[in-house]
């Protein structure tokens, strides 16, 4: 099942003739096994009831000195560490440190609305994925790095540069990962490394940063965040194998890149796009958002999050263009399917395609429709649990999905309430599914009409 642009036909081939039927079913990564997962209730068990038996997943560790900082990623951490780790870092997306990273946010919230007038003024369609794509790279950088990356206003800005090491998917870089995953030990003796030097210029930058804080310089940024939690850890986990050292630090603030970058602005893209094709949708989205300013006196952490009809339509562009097409586990300890004979031993891969579930009529009636009042309050009811797996579920979900969130209502939500959004005649969207990850093959073109005067 494994190519370097992820085979979504062939998964849907499989999920559909074997899988569906059944709720799991074997299949073949190449020449490993796995057991892909398609039924709710074996979902629920395995990501969350279970998840003792689960809780680790493939990791890609490398032997190069150079990629330590991949290496220490949470995401890439198995065992006691991810526990600790992930421990250390869920308060730093807690209520409370969202509002405060808010204003950073919103800042560049209005920046990237300024850019697709200046845009729109050369010429009307406006390349959305672009557009998101800088709001995202700026947001990181000041949320997550403390820096100021300038990308809303140069395109070629250095750290946008720099950070295109982190979101390649060329050929020759699938085809290193691949190498690495499946021969460490050659790998190694390969000298190669996964990320080239450029990884040095975000080192560099947190360590600067990190200087400048413990000089008094406070930002209430995600670095300010994860500075009181390494001083906090000191002061609790004398006795603890974890070290959260400035490395770590680094680590985890270039996390953002890699987890945050494609994903989150093709989400937002995606999300402008399907309001644009669908008008009665984006009009009833500016009127919930104007209601609400006219509540609140303008938009606030509170008015977005109290935005139901803004949520539905991010979650159902999300069900549409899922942010990634396939998630796993490992099995650590024997286990039973429930209701199965099928067992499952230590070290077993247990994949979940999430594309083929969001799209499965079983579940999400007329599911190639963009339909956001599935998730209004009132039809909850309606809804299949354990079928909308955007940002995974259980202890491993996406530790940073409250700010994802947080990022692209706030987003979105300037944007439509300064803007009105459609789309050329007769245009139709083209994706690929690239490094497990949903892309528009030719950007993600909006026409963009200011609302006011500026």
């Amino acid at each position: 099942m494994w190519s370097p642009q992820y085979d979504q036909w062939l998964e849907d081939e499989v999920y559909r003739k074997y899988s569906r039927a059944e709720g799991i079913c074997g299949v073949y990564e190449m020449l490993s096994p796995a057991l892909m997962v398609t039924d709710p209730e074996i979902v629920k068990h395995i990501m969350i009831k279970d998840f003792d038996h689960f809780s680790d997943r493939r990791v890609l560790i490398s032997p190069h000195e150079g990629d330590r900082i991949m290496n220490e990623m949470v995401f890439n951490e198995n065992g006691d560490r991810w526990k600790q780790l992930r421990a250390i870092m869920t308060p730093t997306f807690s209520t409370g440190k969202m509002k405060a990273m808010y204003p950073l946010v919103e800042e560049k919230a209005d920046a990237m609305v300024s850019l697709c007038f200046r845009e729109a003024k050369e010429k009307p369609v406006v390349d959305m994925k672009d557009a998101f794509s800088r709001f995202v790279m700026d947001t990181i950088a000041t949320c997550a790095f403390g820096f100021e990356s300038n990308s809303l206003v140069d395109k070629d800005a250095l750290f946008t540069k720099k950070a295109g090491v982190f979101t390649d998917l060329s050929l020759a870089s699938t085809l290193k990962f691949t190498f690495c995953m499946a021969s460490p030990t050659l790998f190694k003796l390969s000298k190669l490394r996964l990320y080239t030097e450029d990884v040095d210029f975000f080192h560099d930058i947190v360590q600067k940063a990190i200087a400048a804080r413990k000089e008094g310089q406070k930002r209430g940024d995600y670095l300010d965040l994860l500075l009181e939690a390494q001083k906090d850890n000191d002061n609790v986990n004398k006795s603890s194998k974890l070290v959260l050292d400035n490395t770590s630090i680094v680590a985890q603030s270039v996390l953002f890149i890699i987890a945050g970058y494609d994903t989150a602005a093709s989400a937002m893209a995606f999300t402008s796009y399907l309001l644009a094709k669908n008008y009665d949708e984006q009009q009833h989205l500016r009127q919930e958002l104007q209601e609400l300013c006219d509540e609140h006196g303008k938009l606030t952490y509170q008015s977005i999050m109290e935005a139901k009809y803004l949520n539905a339509c991010l979650l159902e562009t999300m069900r549409l263009y899922s942010p990634i097409v396939i998630t796993e586990r490992l099995c650590t300890k024997p286990y039973q399917i429930p209701g199965t004979n099928v067992k499952l031993n230590v070290g077993d891969l247990v994949q979940f395609p999430i594309w083929s579930i969001h799209m499965d009529e079983q579940y999400w009636p007329e599911p190639k429709k963009f339909k956001p009042e599935r998730f209004m309050p009132e039809n909850k009811d309606s809804l299949t649990n354990y079928t909308h797996l955007p940002f995974g579920l259980g202890p491993r979900n996406c530790l940073a999905m409250r700010f994802a969130l947080m990022e692209s209502k706030l987003a979105l939500a300037k944007l439509v309430l300064a803007a009105d959004l459609s789309v050329e005649p007769g245009h139709e969207l083209s994706y690929i599914t690239a490094g497990g990850i949903v892309q528009a093959k030719n950007g993600i073109p909006v026409v963009i009409t200011p609302l006011r005067e500026e």
